[in-house]
């Protein structure tokens, strides 16, 4: 079980950073859904420069839709991931534990019974 563990946890690490977000500082980022689109500042000198700025704020909130959308695809990958390997984890711990337990009940029939 200790030489499988780090085994699961680079092959889940190299997994999750070449497909889904990746942790850095103690921080989760989606790693494929580019740079985080920056809000446009509105120009309020004229109404020209308003209009242009307007049409700014409606290329910028099609950008972050997408952005926001391609992150929750991510974070779920990565959740589901987690999750399945926990828990694939915890599963082999337990017929681990199991297989121990009716080794060594056996065992001890064997040995009541000399």
């Amino acid at each position: 079980m200790k030489q499988s563990f780090p085994i699961l946890i680079f092959l889940l690490l190299a997994h999750t950073s070449s497909n889904a977000g990746t942790l850095m500082n103690g921080a989760w980022f989606p790693s494929g859904c580019g740079e985080k689109p920056e809000p446009p500042i509105i120009d309020s000198t004229s109404t020209d420069n308003f209009n242009r700025s307007v049409d700014a704020i409606n290329e910028w909130q099609d950008r972050a839709l997408e952005y926001n959308s391609c992150l929750i695809k991510e974070a779920n990958a990565d959740s589901a991931l987690i999750t399945k390997t926990a828990n694939d984890v915890q599963s082999k711990f337990q017929k681990e534990i199991d297989r121990v337990v009716t080794e060594a009940d056996k065992v001890r029939v064997d040995l009541d019974n000399k």
